[in-house]
Order: structure tokens, then C-alpha cells, then sequence
């Protein structure tokens, strides 16, 4: 370092130059605050403190609506579904009168396919489909072994011989399944 190279300390004797020389570095925080200064400040607070207990409110309203909203669509979730399947159960109905006085045994088969056809097809248009499993390699993601029986040809070792419960897929997601008798 040479002589004209000085560190700001020195070029102040010590001092800080982001001081004022003529007041002392704590002085302005002990100086007593002016009436309009203090007025100002406790309405600042006042106003801080409304918009805190109404916010606090609108989300506690928010949290209530939600919680009602969510509530009742799980009770209406299925809604839509059932009020479909009402006029399948009001064929059901029909088909059961018709059992009941009459002894024609082709026209009863007949009504009550009718009737099964519908609540199939009800059902798909809400996006339930069938799983296939029997002749398909076991997969236990899909399918639930309920035993294993000996195969009865070696094509159907480690695939679903029967299906003694119909899986379901409801769009696309498995909603029940299947329960399987499997080669082995």
C-alpha cells in the first residue's frame, strides 16, 4: 500500500461517513413521536387489523362453503346413475307382475332379457364395462385366483378357466375384480 492509498477510516479520522457528525447514531429512534406521527401509525394499525379479521372471515366462509359444497356432492354423487336405472326398475316391476299371472314361460324368458339388456345398457353408457378373463393369462393385478384346478389341456396352464365373478372396469379403472378358477 502506498502512501496516498487510505482506508476510509482514516480519511475520517474513525468516523463513519454514513453518519451525521452532529447527531448520534440512536438519537433519532429516542426522539418522542409527534402527535400526527402517532395518530397516523394507530390507524395504519387499526386498518392492518379490520383487513386481517376479514380476511381471517372470508376464508373461514370459503372453508365452510367448500366443505358443504364437497358434502353434498358426495350425497348426490350417484345421482344420475339411479335415476337411470329407475326405468330399469320399473320394467323389473312389469316383468314381475307378468310372472306372477301368467304361465307363458318363452314370453317371460323374453321380458326378462329385455329387462337385463337395459340395465346393460344403462350401465355402459355410464362407462362400467366387462372384464374378460376366462382363456386370458392370470394376472393377479386384475384377477383374484379364488383356486387352481388342473388344466384341461396344457394350452391353459397359467390362464383363467372359469370365471366364477365378473370383473368391471369403470372408465377404464377397476371398480370389482374378477374372481377366477385358474389352470394349472
Amino acid at each position: 500500500m502506498n502512501e496516498n492509498t487510505q482506508l476510509p477510516e482514516e480519511e475520517n479520522n474513525g468516523l463513519n461517513i454514513n453518519a451525521d457528525e452532529n447527531v448520534s447514531g440512536t438519537e433519532h429512534l429516542t426522539d418522542p413521536l409527534g402527535e400526527s406521527d402517532q395518530e397516523a401509525l394507530e390507524a395504519e394499525l387499526r386498518e392492518s387489523k379490520d383487513k386481517y379479521i376479514r380476511l381471517a372471515a372470508e376464508f373461514d366462509n370459503f372453508r365452510k362453503r367448500t366443505a358443504k359444497e364437497r358434502l353434498e356432492l358426495f350425497q348426490t354423487a350417484g345421482r344420475e346413475v339411479i335415476t337411470d336405472l329407475l326405468d330399469v326398475l320399473d320394467d323389473a316391476d312389469r316383468a314381475q307382475a307378468e310372472l306372477d299371472k301368467s304361465n307363458d314361460n318363452t314370453a317371460l324368458k323374453e321380458g326378462v332379457k329385455l329387462v337385463f339388456n337395459k340395465l346393460r345398457n344403462v350401465l355402459q353408457s355410464k362407462g362400467l364395462k366387462p372384464m374378460e378373463a376366462i382363456g386370458k393369462d392370470f394376472d393377479p393385478d386384475l384377477y383374484e385366483a379364488i383356486t387352481e384346478i388342473p388344466a384341461p389341456n396344457a394350452g391353459l396352464q397359467g390362464k383363467v378357466v372359469d370365471e366364477v365373478t365378473k370383473g368391471y372396469y369403470l372408465n377404464d379403472k377397476i371398480i370389482r375384480h374378477a374372481k377366477v378358477v385358474v389352470g394349472k
